[in-house]
């Protein structure tokens, strides 16, 4: 027999999450402390908006009726003007009636958009799809869905936790069978930030070669000093504005509302059309009441301060107790702690002496990432820790870390 296909890799269940191969990890290890504390899934614990449930009582009464896959005017429009607003686009702001498609959460519309952007180069006999490595899970999923190559850029201390991009601009043949290059920035879980210029090259090359670039920015909103370039932002500014580049993000991080659901795609109106009818086959709405607390949060910017002053306090407590070690320095975006373990053992091995002894539960960081031929897998020597925490938490369970190794 051949060799699986993809697609028959996740279906059989081949294909397992980074937090079911945690759970496996640690099986019937019980945790070396009174109060455990878990930093694995990126969901914050800050204050929600307390407006969000009065805005979704308020829209009540739309129950009755099926959604637009689309979304309402009224949330197409508020994100189109955050989007003008954040990057100060002006009359170059996406059209919300082309240009905006609302998702429940970005990770559905991440793995949808894959599906048009295959369709859309029939020509492509074994389509590649590019994406950093370590990955979101989301980007590996879809493109073993589709039997494409999914071919994992390693994005390394060396090349600056991001896809290095002047080594892919040289590598033609790769950019020829290309049908997409999914770029997360902030990077999910290193934090790295690309620059405008960056943005720009992996634009070019999209357009050059004809594929689709799809930006993921859920962590745009949380940094700690200047806010990261947008994907939109750069297109913008070029003769063929949006064409072949889609940005994605959420409100999950940016207003500390994981549970509503709520994000969208935005950029290149052609592709959004073609991906709007894929998504009103096999996708769900947005329910009304989400989507009217939904065009509320995405209008309101003081809530937005709030949750970033209180991740800088964080990052203020990783300075204070982490110091340099573990190789730690401040993240230019996000909320992870990308750290080096090896002298712990490296990732996995760390992972199960920090719950076994301290009750500290993190995430190994080649359960984020994928080996080479050669078995090297650029996560290795990490662990993932999510400061979604309170201060006293975060300060508790980073002291437990350094205890480790003290």
């Amino acid at each position: 027999m051949g060799e699986m296909s993809g697609l028959a890799r996740v279906t059989a269940g081949g294909i397992v999450s980074p937090f079911t191969r945690l759970r496996r990890l640690l099986g019937d290890v019980r945790p070396g402390h009174e109060q455990p504390i878990e930093m694995t899934v990126g969901e914050p614990h800050e204050t929600v908006p307390a407006f969000v449930a009065d805005q979704m009582a308020e829209a009540a009464a739309t129950l009755t009726n099926y959604p637009a896959i689309r979304g309402s005017d009224q949330l197409r429009s508020a994100i189109a003007t955050w989007i003008g607003r954040r990057y100060s686009l002006g009359a170059a702001a996406p059209d919300p009636a082309r240009e905006v498609h609302p998702l429940n959460g970005s990770r559905e519309g991440l793995f949808f958009a894959l599906l048009p952007a295959i369709g859309r180069r029939p020509d492509l006999a074994r389509p590649a799809v590019l994406m950093p490595n370590p990955y979101f899970q989301a980007y590996n999923g879809s493109a073993n869905c589709v039997n494409a190559d999914a071919v994992y850029l390693d994005a390394t201390a060396a090349t600056g936790f991001l896809p290095d991009i002047d080594a892919l601009a040289a590598d033609e043949a790769l950019l020829k069978r290309t049908a997409a290059f999914y770029l997360c920035s902030p990077a999910n879980p290193q934090g790295a930030m690309a620059s405008a210029a960056y943005i720009a090259r992996a634009i070019d090359l999209a357009r050059r070669y004809d594929f689709m670039l799809f930006v993921d920015e859920c962590y745009s909103e949380i940094y700690t000093g200047a806010p990261p370039p947008g994907g939109l932002e750069v297109a913008a500014a070029t003769p063929d504005r949006f064409r072949n580049v889609v940005t994605f993000n959420s409100l999950s991080k940016r207003s500390n509302v994981p549970g509503l659901r709520s994000g969208f795609a935005a950029g290149d109106g052609d592709f959004l059309e073609t991906m709007a009818e894929l998504r009103n086959l096999v996708a769900p709405q947005m329910p009304g009441p989400q989507q009217h607390a939904s065009a509320a949060l995405w209008s309101d910017e003081q809530h937005v301060q709030v949750i970033r002053d209180a991740y800088r306090a964080k990052f203020d407590v990783c300075d204070d107790v982490l110091g340099k070690r573990f190789g730690y320095g401040r993240p230019d975006g996000g909320f992870f702690l990308w750290l080096d373990v090896s002298e712990l053992g490296g990732g996995e091995e760390a992972t199960v002496t920090l719950w076994k002894r301290y009750g500290l539960k993190v995430v190994p960081g080649a359960f984020l990432a994928m080996p080479d031929r050669e078995g090297n897998n650029p996560g290795d020597a990490y662990i993932r820790m999510a400061l979604v925490h309170d201060l006293a938490t975060t300060r508790e369970a980073l002291q437990r870390l350094v205890a480790s190794v003290t």
